[in-house]
């Protein structure tokens, strides 16, 4: 039986360029090469496109040029190779991209102009969770609890009295921590605005959620959703910053995951239904994270939605759905499938 062509796209212009890069490689030592025949597609800081032999150590060296093409009629990549151009036709893309232009509906929208099925949300729901600020006015729609929160754009000022504190300053569209700082005093805001205006022009400021910080895997596109084991973050101090340590491998310097969460069933059982609601309102579809706070009171709170989430040896979503058991493998043999699903309707 023919294999079917699967190129994955990592690597990207965003932050979070390394942990695509690592999640690429992650990918990579589970993929069914029996059943699939990759296409490693890397991007470069810069921008460049190369088709490489593996997402592994060197491929920025090593790696041939290429693009997507638009044109429905090629259904793939165009790659140069020693001054000629060849057509590569590809049955789907899986793309291993996190941030902006990879999670935020740009590349969804190349994508779409290719007629290439792809794994993950649509151009619309991927803009929309990556607009922390749209996203929740969405679900709140829904009846989800969101933090209270005020919107930043370039022009406006804040008046720091009329907060209260501790609150936290972040991009309204950028994600793994970048540019976010908790903010406790009034003379800490015009600090901690500069600080996230370096990654994006809207600011969110978001009053603090006095509860303990869980998330939800999903996988499946509705009504078919499959939920992971909840995890929770358990801190030691500061505030839980993602992918921003040295060696994230050999663990966080202030945070830690406990999976399955150390909460009662019920509560569980209310996390993974509240993030299944607030996937479907987003119109989320293959997968998602769900990020949430779980009040001392049973209530349940959004924190952000990770359209594309990080799929590294240390990343939150393989854990929750291995937990389950669901190992990255079959996940990813689900994600393709569903997307070549879905090009067949």
């Amino acid at each position: 039986m023919d294999r079917s062509r699967v190129g994955i796209l990592f690597g990207g212009t965003s932050e979070e360029h390394l942990v695509s890069v690592k999640s690429a490689q992650e990918v990579a030592k589970h993929l069914d090469i029996e059943t699939y025949e990759p296409y490693w597609i890397g991007i470069r800081s810069s921008g460049e496109w190369l088709l490489c032999d593996s997402p592994e150590p060197g491929w920025e060296e090593s790696g041939r040029p290429v693009v997507l093409s638009p044109d429905r009629s090629t259904h793939g990549l165009l790659v140069v190779n020693d001054g000629r151009v060849e057509a590569v036709r590809l049955d789907v893309v899986l793309p291993v991209l996190h941030g902006r232009l990879g999670e935020d509906g740009a590349m969804q929208g190349l994508l779409e102009l290719s007629g290439i099925p792809y794994v993950g949300c649509d151009i619309q729901s991927s803009a929309l969770c990556m607009d922390k600020s749209l996203a929740y006015t969405v679900v709140r729609s829904a009846g989800i609890a969101t933090p209270k929160f005020w919107i930043v754009t370039p022009d406006d000022t804040v008046d720091p009295d009329q907060l209260s504190y501790p609150v936290f300053v972040k991009p309204a569209r950028s994600g793994s921590s970048f540019g976010v700082s908790k903010v406790t005093r009034g003379d800490e805001l015009p600090s901690a605005l500069e600080t996230a205006r370096q990654f994006d022009s809207k600011v969110l400021v978001e009053e603090a959620v006095d509860g303990r910080e869980v998330g939800c895997a999903i996988v499946g596109n509705d009504p078919d959703l499959t939920a992971g084991e909840v995890d929770r973050v358990a801190l030691s101090h500061g505030f839980f910053r993602i992918h921003q340590e040295d060696s994230p491998e050999t663990g966080s310097e202030n945070s830690s995951f406990i999976v399955p969460a150390d909460i009662s069933e019920e509560a569980r059982r209310l996390v993974q239904e509240t993030a299944k609601t607030v996937y479907r309102t987003l119109g989320c579809t293959g997968l998602a994270r769900v990020d949430m706070f779980l009040t001392d009171d049973g209530q349940v709170v959004l924190n952000e939605v990770n359209t594309l989430p990080g799929l590294t040896s240390y990343s939150r979503y393989p854990r929750m759905m291995t937990a389950a058991g669901l190992p990255l493998s079959e996940v990813i043999e689900r994600l393709v499938s569903l997307a070549l699903q879905g090009a067949e309707r």
